[in-house]
């Protein structure tokens, strides 16, 4: 199913890159959630590859929801960093995984304009093109690069959000706010970025990227650190060096701006 994953999303990112400069079709799923012609037509690529290669099996994905049966099913985001992408912002990614009885087990992300194709399958560790993928070594906030995202939906939590990423600009070497939650998740596999985390996402953006870190020695949970599920709305990823001082830091800032924390 690695394969199948790659070749999806290979696929997809190829029809990104094709629409790229062209005009955009652009409606809206939210107040501010966009939606393209570019994702839809990702998506239609990405399910048809899915189809011929893997029949039968099960899929979710962000524009047309669940379709089949079964207990295991791909995860496809056609278009992670819609906004980017419709304001040319050359950060996105198409990005497929397979899961099996709840457990991802393989998974791909693509970043069509760099022609950068991370993968992962459990047990096999993570790759980019020929290099086995590591997480960051970083030790401490004070010399690490973090990322996070903030949600299209709960915006009665912003404030709460902005306060904690408030306070990782103020320990850590950088904070970075990219757009594409899976390309984080790829980019934190990679060592580029030492740590990420977000809340209110949803199973297709951090399928893939989950497996990628833990298959480069990350950790992944929940800002509580208990075990991360796809529907959990809440992911925490970082090197294991670094991992629980990330979670510190969502938990005093959660305890101090939250009123049901308190």
């Amino acid at each position: 199913m690695k394969d199948v994953c790659i070749a999806a999303a290979q696929a997809g990112a190829k029809v990104l890159r094709d629409l790229y400069h062209r005009p955009r079709d652009i409606q809206l799923k939210g107040r501010i959630d966009l939606v393209t012609d570019a994702d839809k037509a990702s998506e239609e690529t990405v399910l048809r590859k899915l189809h011929e290669l893997a029949p039968g099996v099960k899929i979710l994905a962000e524009e047309s929801g669940e379709h089949g049966k079964g207990d295991a099913r791909f995860i496809v985001d056609p278009l992670d960093g819609t906004t980017n992408y419709a304001h040319g912002i050359p950060l996105f990614c198409c990005t497929v995984a397979f899961e099996e009885n709840g457990r991802v087990v393989a998974g791909c992300t693509v970043d069509p304009l760099r022609d950068e194709v991370f993968r992962a399958a459990r047990g096999e560790g993570a790759w980019l093109g020929s290099r086995k993928l590591q997480v960051s070594p970083a030790r401490e906030l004070e010399s690490a690069v973090v990322c996070t995202g903030f949600p299209y939906g709960n915006r009665e939590r912003l404030p709460h959000m902005a306060a904690v990423f408030a306070r990782f600009t103020e320990i850590a070497r950088g904070t970075r706010r990219l757009g594409s939650a899976a390309l984080d998740l790829a980019y934190t596999a990679a060592g580029r970025l030492d740590g990420f985390w977000e809340m209110g996402l949803a199973p297709w953006d951090v399928a893939a990227g989950q497996l990628l870190v833990e298959e480069a020695g990350g950790l992944v949970t929940r800002f509580d650190g208990s075990p991360l599920t796809l529907d959990g709305r809440e992911i925490a990823a970082a090197g294991p060096n670094l991992h629980a001082a990330i979670l510190e830091v969502i938990r005093v800032t959660s305890a101090a701006t939250l009123p049901s924390a308190r």
